[in-house]
């Protein structure tokens, strides 16, 4: 069985409140987009150890071991609880790794509904949210997949009614990985005098200098060429541009398709409708 894990942006996002526990509480708009990876699912034959006789990953290469690998932990976390059959796991990266795009998440939470599929588990919505709240953050969003406003670490959502089918987005992504760990380093938590939830319900034109990305101000400072990607984007016409949670993709909003084929040399470049 095959499912096209996708990846998402944020639209705005503050980071309000470091907790006692390391802990930050965001908010933010959550969007899911086109850009996948590719999951393939199936059963395995003779009983191994693990429960998984082979699990492969092609396309992008991920320095992490495979027992890191999100999708092996969403694997584990479902055999703890079911006698699952060994399994084949096949899963071709297509989302850049550290971009801020939630690939890795959205493989995970993609792994438990499709095992839950694959097996008539019948998981309830809310079972499967709490699996994927064991695995990360962001991955709950990918269970319901709809655009939501995100708050507490990224795992509150509630889904908002967003209308963006008649812009184009484009999406760069220039070849750095940025660690979610490393870029909260550098992070004041401040309570804004607008929330998000307020600033995105504006039109997008209203959005530039008003929706902001806590993350920018220090990435931009540590790798100036992601903030010349920002800037390039407006200098296209975007009617909005960000960076994508902690980075390094940033992302433009357009009225109309551009041409990106020479303004991003050697950087991965993404347009679709939204």
């Amino acid at each position: 069985m095959i499912c096209f894990p996708n990846a998402k942006i944020n639209i705005g996002l503050d980071i309000i409140e470091k907790k006692t526990d390391g802990y930050h509480n965001l908010e933010s708009l959550f969007y899911p987009i086109a850009l996948t990876d590719i999951l393939e699912i199936v059963e395995g034959g003779e009983r191994k150890g693990l429960g998984i006789q082979s699990f492969k990953v092609t396309g992008i290469k991920i320095p992490e071991p495979v027992e890191k690998n999100l999708c092996f932990q969403a694997h584990k976390l479902l055999k703890n609880d079911f006698d699952l059959p060994p399994l084949q796991i096949h899963l071709h990266k297509t989302i850049p790794i550290g971009s801020g795009l939630g690939g890795g998440s959205s493989d995970a939470a993609f792994t438990i509904k499709l095992i839950n599929k694959l097996f008539s588990l019948q998981l309830s919505d809310q079972k499967l949210l709490e699996y994927a709240e064991k695995l990360g953050s962001d991955c709950p969003f990918f269970i319901n997949n709809v655009a939501s406003l995100a708050s507490g670490k990224g795992n509150k959502l509630t889904p908002i009614s967003i209308n963006l089918e008649k812009y184009y987005l484009v999406l760069v992504y220039p070849n750095i990985q940025i660690k979610s760990s490393i870029a909260y380093q550098y992070i004041i938590p401040e309570q804004k005098a607008k929330s998000i939830s307020d600033l995105v319900r504006l039109k997008v034109q209203k959005w530039k200098g008003m929706v902001g990305n806590d993350f920018e101000g220090p990435v931009f400072r540590l790798y100036p060429q992601i903030a010349r990607v920002k800037e390039k984007l407006y200098h296209l016409g975007a009617l909005y541009c960000s960076m994508s949670g902690s980075g390094s993709a940033v992302y433009g909003i357009f009225n109309s398709e551009i041409d990106t084929k020479k303004i991003f040399p050697g950087y991965f470049v993404w347009q679709e409708k939204l």
